[in-house]
């Protein structure tokens, strides 16, 4: 076996995988440490500019940009894009935390702060450890994938409550209703848990679900 397969196998073994998790790890708190307001921004890679989705995203980026909050999401194009689009014309902190796939993802251009990453549960750690708020706009098996995990965090409280808010009623009220039906229905899940999310369909509703939730918080303190 010459050196060179030696040194393939080697990176091939899980062994090796543990110091590529960890680098990931550190590159990623290193860099965000100093992030101390941002929101989480999901959705659709695919939606392009000219869907309503798009420009609902890009316009709700702004306005809270123009509250003091950083952007990030997950880097890419769709709703990702117009994230960090809205966030960078806004003049705010726009990040993107972008994932290597088989594809290719290619960052999009409005990114201020790109971190890359291999593994998605790497990736998903940033998205929540920053976030005062996740808004989640329609997307795929990726989106619900992020919507689920953010709300099973909050739920068993391995992450601090925030507002999850769910934009475009017109999507998401099939999955409430089904949830209702069937997880609730079936005592998979608790009345409150019906609770730990909102459904909005205009970026100001965004901005007054976050300010109320904190000014509760506060006057809870």
């Amino acid at each position: 076996m010459g050196r060179q397969q030696v040194q393939h196998d080697f990176y091939e073994m899980d062994q090796w995988r543990i110091f590529r998790i960890m680098a990931e790890f550190v590159e990623g708190f290193d860099r965000l440490h100093t992030v101390n307001n941002a929101v989480t921004m999901f959705g659709s890679a695919r939606l392009k500019p000219d869907h309503a989705m798009y420009q609902m995203a890009e316009k709700t980026a702004e306005l809270l940009v123009k509250k003091g909050y950083a952007v990030i999401t997950g880097g890419g194009p769709g709703i990702m894009e117009a994230g960090n689009r809205g966030a960078f014309l806004a003049k705010g902190e726009s990040i993107g935390l972008n994932i290597e796939l088989p594809f290719e993802q290619k960052p999009n251009p409005f990114i201020r702060t790109l971190i890359n990453f291999h593994y998605f549960f790497c990736r998903k750690v940033m998205f929540v450890k920053y976030a005062k708020a996740v808004i989640v706009f329609p997307g795929g098996y990726g989106t619900l994938d992020e919507l689920f995990e953010s709300l099973t965090l909050v739920q068993t409280g391995r992450m601090s409550k925030v507002p999850v808010i769910l934009f475009g009623s017109y999507y998401w009220k099939g999955l409430e209703a089904w949830m209702r039906q069937q997880l609730l229905g079936e005592k998979c899940i608790d009345d409150g848990d019906l609770y730990l999310y909102h459904i909005v369909d205009h970026p100001d509703e965004v901005v007054k679900v976050i300010t109320d939730f904190y000014k509760k918080s506060k006057a809870k303190k």
